[in-house]
C-alpha cells in the first residue's frame, strides 16, 4: 500500500520529545521533564516517515511542498494538542473472555493469592485461550489493537501467556502476528509461557520450565514468532533460579528478557541485570540497593498503575524515588482481562500523576520514548523528528496537561501509526 502524503499543521503545541539527554539511553531524572515542545507547528510525513517538522509559518514556505501540495492531505490541526503516539509496552491482549468472577470475589474482599487459590485469576484463562482457534484469537486481538489506536496508541508489546502449553502459546503468538498484519501501528510480540506453573505440573514445576526452556522459547524463535521473553518471577509463579534458568535460554536462541518483578512481594533484582534485560515491569516492592543499581543500566522500570487501581490495592509503585534516583520509568496500560483491563494510556498516565506523584511531562515521557526503550525501538519510535517512524497522536485539547487531566475522557481525535490514519475520531 503506498502511504500518502500528510501534513498536520495549525498545531497548538506540538511535543517532539526531541531534547538531548546528557547521555543516551533512555530518559532520567530532569530529562523526563523535557518535552521539545513548539508552538503553532506542522509535521510533513511522507512513505509512512517524519520528513520535516518546525513552525506552520516554515512548512507553507517550504520548496517540496509549495510544488507537491496537491497530492498531499492536509489535517487541520485547529489549535490542538499533538504529541508522539503512545508506545503501550507491557499488554496482555491474547484471551478468551473477561474474568468477572474474580471482580466480583475482589469485591466482596477476596484478595489476589485467595481467587487464584479458589481456580480464578491467570488459570481461568487457561481453557478458554486453548479452545479457542487462532482467527478467533487473532479478532480479539485485532479489536484491542483498533480501541488502543482510539485513545492514541500506535505501538504495543503484546504478550502470549494464558495458554500454558506448547501449542497454545505458540498459536497466541501467531494470533499476534495475524492480528498485527491486518493494523497499521506496531506490534512487538512476547512469548511469556512463564507465566505461572499451570495445574498440570503443579508440584514439579522444574518439569513446566524444562518445557518453557526447550520447547517453547526454541520454537518461538526458530518461526520468529517473537522478540521478548518474559517471566512472571514472584510468590505463586516462578522463583529467582527458575528466571535466570528461563532467560539463559532466551539469550542462547536470540531472544532478549524482560519480566514482571517485585508486584506481589520484593524480589532481588541484580542477579537478573547481566542478562541486560529490556524492563522491570511492576515494581511495587523494590529495595533500595536495586534502585541504586538500575540507575545505573538502561533497563526501564516499567509501571503500571492501572493493575494497582483495578486491584484497589493502596500502595501504588514509587516512581518519585525512582525518578529521583536516576532509574528510567516507563508507563504501561497492562492490558490484561484480571487485573487491568485498560486500553486507555491516558488513564495510565491519569493514575501515574495522581497515584504516583509523576508530573504529566514526566507521564508523556514515560508513555512515549521510554517505552519505545523499553521495547527497544527508541531508534524509529518514541518521538517526533525527521527520520522516524510518523507516530502521531492528535488530542482535542489545547495544553498538554489535560491529557492526563480529564481522567476517563477520550480526546484523542486523530492517530497516526506508521504513516497511516489509524483512527480518526
Amino acid at each position: 500500500m503506498k502511504l500518502q502524503a500528510l501534513l498536520l499543521a495549525d498545531i497548538g503545541q506540538l511535543l517532539t520529545l526531541q531534547s538531548a539527554p546528557s547521555k543516551p539511553g533512555p530518559r532520567r531524572g530532569s530529562a523526563l521533564k523535557d518535552l521539545g515542545i513548539i508552538e503553532n507547528a506542522a509535521v510533513l510525513c511522507l512513505g509512512g516517515k517524519i520528513v520535516s517538522v518546525g513552525t506552520t509559518k516554515d512548512a507553507l514556505r517550504d520548496p517540496w511542498l509549495r510544488k507537491n501540495r496537491k497530492n498531499v492531505i492536509e489535517i487541520d490541526c485547529a489549535g490542538k494538542v499533538v504529541l508522539p503516539g503512545f508506545v503501550d509496552s507491557h499488554t496482555h491482549p491474547v484471551f478468551a473472555s473477561p474474568r468477572l468472577v474474580d471482580f466480583e470475589k475482589r469485591i466482596e474482599g477476596a484478595s489476589y493469592e485467595e481467587i487464584a487459590k479458589a481456580g480464578g485469576g491467570i488459570q481461568s484463562s487457561l481453557e478458554g485461550v486453548r479452545k479457542a482457534s487462532k482467527r478467533v484469537l487473532a479478532d480479539k486481538v485485532l479489536v484491542a489493537l483498533h480501541h488502543m489506536a482510539e485513545h492514541g496508541t500506535t505501538t504495543v508489546e503484546a504478550k502470549s501467556g494464558y495458554g500454558l502449553t506448547v501449542e497454545s502459546e505458540l498459536k497466541s503468538l501467531e494470533a499476534i502476528r495475524k492480528a498485527a498484519s491486518q493494523w497499521p501501528g506496531t506490534v512487538v510480540a512476547t512469548l511469556l509461557g512463564a507465566h505461572v506453573v499451570p495445574k498440570e505440573f503443579r508440584g514439579c514445576s522444574q518439569k513446566y520450565v524444562e518445557t518453557v526452556c526447550k520447547e517453547m522459547i526454541p520454537q518461538a524463535a526458530k518461526r520468529k514468532l517473537a522478540q521478548f521473553v518474559d517471566v512472571f518471577c514472584d510468590k505463586g509463579a516462578f522463583t529467582g533460579a527458575e528466571t535466570e534458568q528461563i532467560f539463559q535460554a532466551a539469550t542462547e536462541h536470540g531472544l532478549s528478557a524482560r519480566a514482571h518483578m517485585c508486584q506481589l512481594s520484593e524480589t532481588v533484582l541484580r542477579p537478573f541485570l547481566h542478562f541486560n534485560p529490556a524492563s522491570f515491569d511492576h515494581m511495587d516492592h523494590v529495595n533500595d540497593d536495586d534502585i541504586n543499581a538500575l540507575a545505573k543500566h538502561d533497563t526501564v522500570a516499567t509501571l503500571v498503575p492501572g493493575a494497582n487501581y483495578f486491584l484497589g490495592l493502596k500502595k501504588y509503585p514509587q516512581a518519585r524515588k525512582l525518578i529521583d534516583a536516576g532509574v528510567s520509568v516507563a508507563l504501561a496500560t497492562d492490558y490484561n482481562p484480571g487485573t487491568s483491563p485498560t486500553l486507555s494510556m491516558p488513564m495510565a498516565m491519569s493514575l501515574a500523576c495522581t497515584h504516583m506523584k509523576m508530573s504529566p511531562a514526566e507521564a508523556i515521557t514515560a508513555s512515549t520514548i521510554n517505552g519505545a526503550w523499553a521495547l527497544r525501538v527508541a531508534d524509529r519510535k518514541g518521538t517526533i523528528e525527521s527520520g522516524k517512524d510518523a507516530d502521531l497522536a492528535v488530542f482535542a485539547v489545547q495544553d498538554y496537561r489535560e491529557i492526563p487531566y480529564w481522567f476517563g475522557a477520550d480526546l484523542c481525535s486523530m492517530t497516526i501509526a506508521n504513516g497511516a490514519i489509524a483512527y480518526s475520531g
